[in-house]
């Protein structure tokens, strides 16, 4: 079993940040991991991606062309990497500021106001989290409980952010999966 993600969005979305707590869960779960990071000079404001390749043998390549599936935080994203995804994986889709779908019958669209959802939470700062969990509840690319796991170790040494995070956690699971 192999499956890659890719992330992006722009600098200053936390697009890094999701690769790297997926890519924590999945070494946690025991799983081969790669994580490889892209981003312009910019950083905030510019194009930012990422991805993640999860197998359960040593990985290959760290090089995908066609990721298993897309978590798009811009447009520019998505239009950049939705033809690139495998048929039958998830596309998430940051419909906070994403008007369009992937424009794919073959892939499934998962579409979440992820800013909006962390500005209820209190902190849009969290929005990034809340797309992870959306993305990871739908995919299930590691289980639900590795991820949070993986947030709390992520966030140990700003333990304040901890129970946000988590709110943040169970905020996208609900939107992506209805309860």
């Amino acid at each position: 079993m192999q499956s890659e993600v890719q992330f992006a969005g722009f600098g200053g979305q936390g697009v890094m940040l999701m690769g790297q707590i997926l890519a924590q869960a999945a070494m946690n779960a025991g799983f081969e991991v790669v994580w490889i990071p892209s981003y312009g000079p910019e950083m905030r404001g510019g194009t930012a991606y990422c991805t993640v390749v999860i197998s359960d043998r040593p990985v290959g390549s760290p090089i995908i062309r066609n990721p298993q599936h897309l978590v798009a935080m811009n447009r520019p994203s998505l239009e950049k990497f939705a033809s690139t995804v495998k048929p039958g994986g998830v596309v998430f889709i940051n419909a906070s500021i994403i008007p369009v779908g992937a424009g794919r019958s073959d892939v499934d669209e998962l579409r979440v106001p992820i800013m909006e959802i962390a500005k209820d939470l209190g902190n849009v700062k969290a929005a990034n989290i809340v797309a992870l969990a959306a993305f990871v509840a739908r995919s299930r690319v590691v289980s639900f409980e590795e991820l949070t796991g993986a947030v709390k170790q992520k966030f140990a040494e700003k333990a304040k952010l901890i129970p946000l995070n988590v709110k943040a956690l169970e905020a996208g699971r609900k939107a992506a999966t209805g309860n």
